[in-house]
């Protein structure tokens, strides 16, 4: 290849290349900005979730109850009770529009399998 092409190239997928490397990915931000509340498997079950009382991300009915919308919502704008008391911060300032969306889908594969009833 010619070295001015690859100079070029160089250049132009340099700053692509360290924003990619720069974006956490969805497990390490849950465990960094999500995990001391929602607790590392999204049970809610810290001292912090239990006080809060926390929905348990791990049934399958609490997430059925719950869009994508309200989620990515709840991450990039926070919670405020009806007091207007915050519940939950606002992440917008420290995630990406696609990190927010990676934990949103992150969140999504937390669900266990439900237990079958007993016959």
């Amino acid at each position: 290849m010619n070295p001015v092409r690859l100079l070029a190239c160089a250049l132009v997928l340099s700053p692509l290349a360290a924003f990619v490397t720069n974006a956490a990915d969805a497990p390490a931000n849950w465990t960094k900005h999500c995990a001391k509340c929602h607790a590392a498997d999204g049970s809610g079950t810290t001292k912090m979730g239990k006080k809060l009382q926390l929905k348990d991300y791990t049934k399958q009915a609490v997430q059925a109850k719950l869009t994508d919308a309200e989620l990515l919502k709840a991450t990039v704008d926070g919670v405020v009770d009806e007091a207007g008391k915050e519940r939950m911060p606002a992440y917008k300032e420290k995630l990406s529009d696609q990190e927010a969306k990676d934990l949103v889908a992150y969140i999504r594969t937390m669900v266990k399998p439900e237990a079958e009833p007993a016959k």
